[in-house]
């Protein structure tokens, strides 16, 4: 409420330190103290009570409901030199015991200058004891998930000292110090606003969630990001900036691949469900028969769309091993004929290498360009684009 302030200072004050004859000096410990405001003047300044003249406490960092007191000390009980600690602070202003926040925050080390965010679960802290760029790193971890502390990365933490993250959520700007010139400065930082994508990977007709499913995310651009496969419980996490539009593909043995649309999000979060379709495909006596396999004008190589149906044929050769399969390529009538022939064969190669990629071997799979000779719809040149579009495509007939 802007009227309480805590913080640290030499215990000397307190008229508490240790004297030391054979150096001439006093030593003494870090305390905390509170103080409050009253009538625009600061006073009333009191040490906290599990201040103790054995060890040092320190950068003081309160939760914005003003519960919860973080503070880093060499208190026993430490897990490393210094270490993390928070206290609860009682409506009645007594104190809790302090807590030791414990080895998903403190290492061997030494863990300092904490910071709890607005949201009174993101707390930042610097630490010298967990693998990082190098001397101190800012990590921030959620106190409520109970997962493990991240590195902010570069450029917040360099190879030098970097410490004393704190944010402010309402202006969108962080400070921090640093001694990355060599000297210990200030920087303001400004983060790029992000969202995790939580993708979930089920059956389409029963719910079941997918395990080792293959997901990528893609940008705006089709360049695809990161794939990974699914965990035990179908999912899969990816973390994009805010604001812009993406799309995720989904497959797995056995279904059919697709893709879903991640819109537009500020965050913190975007959830996708992503449900894969079994696959059932129609195996006539003479044609295994899929949705066209379209191709786009003037092009041979395999869309994604294209690709999803492949699958299907993949499946099914997989489930009956002794099947032989002819491609037969189709284009439309534009361009010359001998041009058509050419690229409906460079089409059925297409068609016929991605199948092999898939695991199937090559004396079971084998195509052939059609050029224009057979279309399926017979327009002339009067067709429309939809109709031309129907005459790309290609058959899959069982040899055997």
């Amino acid at each position: 409420d802007g009227n309480t302030a805590y913080f640290a200072s030499e215990s000397y004050k307190e008229k508490v330190s240790e004297k030391d004859k054979k150096a001439n000096a006093k030593f003494s410990q870090v305390y905390l103290f509170k103080a409050t405001k009253n009538g625009g003047t600061w006073g009333n300044i009191t040490a906290l009570p599990f201040n103790d003249k054995t060890f040092s406490s320190s950068n003081p960092s309160l939760s914005r409901d003003g519960k919860t007191l973080y503070f880093s000390s060499n208190r026993p009980g430490s897990i490393g030199g210094v270490d993390i600690w928070k206290v609860a602070v009682n409506e009645d202003g007594t104190y809790g015991e302090p807590q030791n926040l414990g080895n998903k925050v403190n290492t061997e080390g030494n863990e300092s200058f904490p910071y709890i965010a607005d949201d009174n679960k993101t707390l930042y802290f610097a630490s010298s004891g967990k693998q990082g760029l190098g001397g101190l790193d800012i990590y921030q971890i959620d106190l409520s998930s109970g997962s493990d502390a991240s590195n902010l990365g570069k450029p917040v933490n360099t190879e030098k000292d970097d410490f004393a993250l704190s944010f402010n959520s309402v202006k969108g700007v962080g400070f921090l110090s640093s001694n990355r010139n060599g000297n210990d400065d200030i920087f303001a930082v400004t983060p790029i606003c992000g969202v995790d994508v939580m993708i979930a990977v089920t059956n389409a007709k029963t719910g079941e969630l997918l395990s080792n499913a293959s997901v990528s995310i893609l940008d705006d651009k089709k360049n695809v990001i990161a794939t990974e496969m699914s965990n035990a419980k179908g999912e899969v996490k990816y973390r994009v900036e805010c604001d812009k539009p993406y799309v995720v593909q989904a497959s797995k043995d056995g279904y059919e691949g697709n893709t879903f649309a991640v819109n537009k999000s500020k965050g913190p979060t975007a959830k996708v469900d992503a449900a894969l379709q079994p696959i059932d495909v129609i195996v006539k006596e003479d044609e295994v028969v899929l949705k066209d396999v379209y191709f786009e004008f003037n092009k041979s190589n395999i869309t994604q769309e294209g690709a999803f149906e492949l699958d299907k044929l993949v499946q099914v050769m997989k489930n009956n091993d002794k099947m032989v399969i002819l491609v037969k390529a189709h284009t439309d009538n534009r361009g010359g004929d001998k041009y058509n022939l050419n690229l409906s064969d460079r089409r059925a190669k297409s068609t016929v290498q991605y199948i092999i990629s898939k695991g199937i071997a090559a004396n079971r799979i084998s195509g052939k360009g059609m050029g224009e000779l057979e279309p399926k719809v017979d327009c002339g040149d009067k067709c429309t684009e939809e109709q031309y579009a129907q005459n790309r495509r290609s058959e899959f007939l069982i040899v055997k």
